[in-house]
């Protein structure tokens, strides 16, 4: 009772699972986003596609047994992607089995124009994703098509991304053939699946910016969780080898050689800039 009085208490969704509270709305989430509508001098090569791998899944487990209503953070998915369809590029959108797109839509910025905008243009794509094992069985044959591999925010990158063998396999062969990964929040989750079949962490030693641990432990206290989470995500990236940059939920961005990270929603802006203007100088060069 007295979190629903002061608006801390997590919203229960008709499917039982929760979203979060009044008060972690109004901190966590904005009407419109910070997106910088910056000029490019756009890319007209071959290499102009950018795989987007999504979550499908949209319910995580927490230690409790309450259920979050996650799936990819809309504004850390969309605002590097307008930065890159500025600078020339255009989206394969793929989900592990095929299965549409999960957002958090109750992180959509609905006063933003250009989020929006970019959202209706791709819903039919959102809808019909690419499955992604059938990606990875031509992605050996069109790789001078693409010049990166992008996984989005949002907790729902902790659900079955990481687990996911063609993950580990599209990771890899971004990695072995120069293309560049970005990533951002928890989508660095995904980073795991190359770790798959006792395979090498391939990041070990890669500097990177993720969303904390210590975060995620204090959402509960005001509603954005319903509970704390089963999984980590920095600590075990820097069991693993990785270098963590960041310690706040920050706007922090990173490049070390071909990953470029992101540490929360207040990065996307950020990271887009940071991507358009990597891809562009790597494919001029």
């Amino acid at each position: 009772m007295f979190k629903q009085i002061f608006g801390l208490a997590p919203k229960q969704e008709s499917d039982g699972s929760y979203s979060p509270s009044k008060l972690a709305l109004k901190l966590a989430t904005a009407d419109k986003t910070d997106f910088e509508n910056s000029s490019y001098s756009k890319y007209k090569g071959k290499k102009s596609k950018v795989l987007v791998v999504f979550t499908e899944q949209k319910n995580m487990e927490m230690q409790n047994g309450k259920a979050f209503s996650t799936g990819n953070h809309p504004v850390e998915a969309l605002v590097p992607m307008l930065h890159l369809q500025n600078a020339g590029f255009d989206f394969e959108i793929a989900t592990p089995t095929g299965k549409p797109v999960v957002f958090e839509m109750w992180a959509f910025p609905k006063k933003d124009e250009h989020v929006t905008r970019i959202y209706n243009d791709l819903k039919d794509r959102f809808e019909k994703p690419t499955a992604l094992g059938a990606f990875y069985k031509t992605a050996a044959k069109e790789v001078s098509s693409y010049a990166a591999v992008f996984i989005p925010g949002g907790h729902g990158a902790l659900l079955g991304i990481p687990e996911d063998e063609n993950v580990s396999k599209t990771l890899r062969w971004a990695h072995e053939n120069e293309l560049f990964t970005i990533s951002i929040c928890h989508g660095p989750g995904a980073l795991f699946s190359t770790t798959l079949k006792n395979q090498k962490f391939l990041y070990e030693g890669y500097k990177m910016a993720v969303f904390p641990d210590s975060i995620d432990n204090q959402t509960p206290m005001i509603g954005y969780l319903p509970g704390k989470m089963k999984q980590k995500l920095s600590e075990r990236l820097k069991e693993y080898g990785a270098i963590v940059v960041n310690k706040k939920a920050d706007d922090t961005v990173c490049v070390d050689r071909k990953l470029i990270t992101g540490a929360s929603p207040l990065a996307s802006n950020a990271l887009g800039k940071l991507a358009a203007t990597s891809l562009l100088a790597s494919l001029k060069s």
